[in-house]
């Protein structure tokens, strides 16, 4: 039997837990951002998307297209409390979920499906449940793959249920924009332009080959693929990752320099702890930049000692976006990824030559931000060194 995979989104998430929180604001345009001049919208209700307000517009430009717009701040943590509810209900119905970010999660339902005599059936269950126990609506993509899944999701918002199988692809998906085409970010858009690539069946269909590769590099077969309905990848589960990775959807999007690199600290804190508990340390550090309009830039780099401390794990993540960030464009998330694990041992070993005095003079000394690219447990303990001797 082939597989089935479910993709929940959440529809308009940010305004919709607004709403949620202040019954007043249902019905009104509203775009959750902040009150400066340099913010950006969030998220849009639907009510002032009908004015053609959108994610990662400035605010002035918002307020220019609709100008009884409501501008709310966003209150995050509330967000993660319903993210938090969300994902155990969609467990209920299945153990393998990976969740993509806060308002949207991968499922697998091959197995589950078979309990209902109508498939669609299932869908719409797991639809209104959400609805019902955390007030938020959302959109279900089916497919025989993650990308047909994540495809069909955002092809009837909100509250839609679309299936899409590879059969339908020439009919349902070739006809569309390339610029819905996920992987197709607002930078690749003008190429596609001058190679009279128009719709997602264009490229699906391009001849030369050779006059993509210039676009998509290694990553041309793989495109190709996704547009003719063909996707490999597969779910990862934290409990058979070979990789632990956390990441952080922002409140508004950011182009502040300063804010980016704290934002980075938290995370790395956090993944350490993860991977302290865990006894986990891996030799590669993989970052992940996603944009306002949604593109993603992932980016990785094979260390010569493992690391799971959090200067480590910072460092390396900034070098990285030092090195690919698209300076000036808002970041709506921002993500850190640790992989090929070493033998567990090797976290209990290196813990045991600091004792926790130790370990927290390291994270907050200065002295870690000029340590180089190859960090590791080595440099942790010339850190330390130097820093008794500073006292």
């Amino acid at each position: 039997m082939a597989r089935v995979y479910f993709h929940v989104d959440l529809n308009a998430f940010f305004a919709s837990a607004e709403v949620l929180l202040n019954p007043s604001l249902a019905g009104k345009p509203m775009a959750v951002a902040g009150h400066t001049r340099r913010s950006v919208v969030s998220t849009a209700s639907y009510e002032a998307r009908k004015y053609g307000v959108s994610s990662g517009m400035s605010i002035q430009e918002a307020i220019r297209l609709c100008p009884d717009l409501i501008i709310q701040e966003g209150h995050y943590h509330y967000y993660e409390e319903l993210s938090s509810q969300f994902i155990a209900i969609v467990s209920l119905y299945s153990a393998r979920v990976e969740q993509a970010s806060i308002d949207e999660c991968y499922v697998d339902m091959t197995e589950t499906i078979r309990r209902y005599e109508r498939p669609l059936d299932l869908a719409w269950e797991l639809q209104q449940r959400i609805r019902r126990e955390t007030g938020l609506q959302c959109s279900i993509g089916i497919g025989p793959n993650l990308f047909l899944a994540k495809m069909a999701s955002d092809m009837k918002k909100p509250m839609g249920i679309t299936v899409l199988r590879i059969r339908d692809v020439p009919s349902i998906m070739w006809p569309l924009p390339i610029k819905d085409m996920r992987g197709i970010g607002k930078k690749t858009l003008p190429y596609m332009e001058e190679l009279n690539i128009h719709t997602i069946g264009d490229l699906a269909n391009y001849p030369d080959l050779n006059r993509l590769k210039p676009v998509f590099g290694k990553n041309t077969e793989e495109i190709l693929e996704r547009a003719r309905g063909i996707d490999h990848s597969e779910m990862l589960m934290e409990y058979e990752a070979r990789s632990m990775g956390i990441s952080e959807t922002l409140l508004e999007d950011v182009t502040d320099y300063d804010e980016i690199k704290g934002v980075f600290r938290s995370l790395a804190r956090t993944l350490s702890q993860r991977l302290k508990t865990a006894n986990r340390a891996g030799t590669k550090v993989s970052i992940r930049i996603c944009y306002y309009d949604l593109h993603n830039a992932d980016r990785s780099r094979s260390l010569r000692e493992p690391v799971f401390r959090s200067d480590d794990l910072f460092v390396q993540a900034m070098q990285l976006f030092d090195e690919n960030w698209e300076e000036g464009d808002a970041v709506r998330l921002l993500g850190i990824t640790v992989s090929d694990f070493v033998e567990d041992s090797f976290v209990l070993h290196q813990l045991s030559l600091f004792d926790e005095q130790q370990e927290r003079r390291a994270e907050t000394g200065e002295v870690i931000a000029d340590l180089n690219h190859s960090l590791g447990a080595k440099a942790f303990v010339r850190a330390s060194a130097l820093m008794e001797k500073r006292k």
